[in-house]
């Protein structure tokens, strides 16, 4: 039986506690789950996937309700501001999140959600990482997603989607496939006789419905525009997001509450301040903010994604650690982080403006061993073309060689088009 029309915050607070019933009692379980970096175009199309798949689920669906996950604890939540931004136009709150805190411990995950009781279904990514990827990749099956594929979803997915295609958000591809069920829900909601229109003017519930269709559009509105600059990098926007974005709009326009003062412009820089307001947090918590990783070839990879420059970390790194020179102090706290996740390769890619308000990339990459260090040293040879590699003249932090194995090296990325999903797969494939 499908889930009942509700609002998201209803939507939300009643999956998370089915979920918490269906552990406790052994139940079956369809989880919704973005990747581990849990941006905003994760969390919000994960949210998006399961309250619409919810309320209008395949005949033959594993459970009628899909719980959407945000691949992070809730404690990581306070280092995504822009998460905060977007939840008051959702009517959400933190709190409302279904984290990895919501499942069981690592440690007793497995007798306790039985693989057999679920089925997962990937957005934002096409490959399950981590622990849970040790127990559960075998019962992924769909996925909506806009990096390389990685060929680890089976191509029979029967009722639940198979969707891999370049986007600039993926959060459009999910809009999109959402779309016909989403038009018969409302339809169905509007043309009722309790949400019946009354002459020239909405029925009080009809409004409802119009509103809860605008908190969810904005979330994901809001996600679109993030990843596309507005709609405006033409390296980034494809058909799909124009199209979404368009639709997702509209929902917002039809609120009686919401269209007279919606500004699309407005609402995107609204987001944006908020993602790029980091300044208060440590150096530690801004590289995990956005952080992902992957095993290769026996290596380990962990590439953090930053939305200010190098010399910006440096001085944070300056700020807060004892050593005599920002650039010791911040080679340190690289270090750290990535022993602290057994990495063999490390890579910061920034994204900031430059003086003259153009925007630009540094790609800083470390190599710990000798077998990570020929790997990064054949991507600095095989990618330096198609992504536009320039020496990086700044301070020490840039010298290539060290010893114990250890080689690091720091660029411009003048190929400014190329964010992690390129950069990853070009590094993942040297680690042979």
């Amino acid at each position: 039986m499908a889930t009942p029309r509700n609002s998201l915050r209803g939507f939300l607070t009643h999956a998370k506690s089915a979920l918490r019933a269906a552990i406790d009692s052994s139940q079956r379980v369809t989880f919704v789950i973005g990747n581990e970096s849990a941006d905003l175009d994760s969390m919000s199309c994960s949210i998006l996937y399961a309250y619409i798949r919810s309320m209008s689920p395949p005949k033959t669906a594993f459970t009628p309700l899909y719980v959407p996950i945000t691949n992070i604890p809730a404690s990581d939540i306070q280092l995504r501001p822009e998460y905060l931004a977007v939840f008051k136009h959702a009517n959400i709150e933190s709190k409302h999140l279904i984290t990895l805190d919501d499942l069981p411990a690592l440690s007793d995950i497995e007798s306790k959600l039985a693989p057999q009781n679920t089925k997962w279904i990937l957005v934002d990514h096409n490959a399950l990482q981590g622990q849970l990827g040790k127990i559960y990749s075998d019962r992924v099956v769909g996925v909506i997603d806009h990096h390389d594929d990685e060929g680890k979803v089976t191509q029979e997915t029967g009722d639940e989607p198979r969707v891999i295609e370049k986007t600039g958000s993926c959060t459009s591809l999910v809009t999109n496939y959402c779309r016909p069920a989403w038009e018969l829900l409302s339809g169905s909601a509007l043309s009722s006789g309790a949400a019946h229109a009354q002459g020239d003017s909405l029925s009080a519930d009809a409004v409802v419905v119009k509103r809860w269709d605008a908190d969810i559009a904005q979330l994901g509105l809001a996600s679109i525009l993030i990843d596309t600059a507005n709609l405006q990098d033409e390296n980034k926007t494809t058909e799909h997001d124009r199209k979404a974005a368009e639709y997702l709009e509209a929902k917002v326009m039809l609120c009686p509450q919401l269209a007279p003062t919606f500004d699309r412009t407005s609402f995107y820089k609204e987001i944006n301040a908020a993602k790029k307001d980091i300044g208060g947090l440590k150096l530690q918590d801004i590289l995990r903010k956005d952080y992902k990783q992957w095993h290769q070839g026996g290596q380990k990879l962990g590439v953090s994604s930053v939305v200010k420059c190098i010399d910006f970390l440096q001085k944070k790194a300056g700020e807060e650690g004892s050593a005599e020179s920002s650039d010791a102090a911040f080679l340190q706290a690289l270090e750290s982080f990535a022993k602290e996740r057994e990495l063999d390769l490390y890579t910061i890619m920034t994204t900031s403006t430059s003086a003259k308000g153009e925007f630009q990339r540094e790609l800083l990459l470390w190599a710990f061993n000798d077998n990570a260090a020929s790997a990064a040293k054949q991507f600095a040879k095989d990618s330096s073309d198609e992504l536009g590699l320039k020496d990086w003249q700044g301070s020490s932090i840039a010298d290539g060689s060290h010893g114990n194995g250890q080689w690091r090296k720091v660029w411009w990325q003048r190929q400014v088009q190329h964010s992690r999903k390129r950069v990853a797969p070009l590094l993942r494939e040297t680690m042979t």
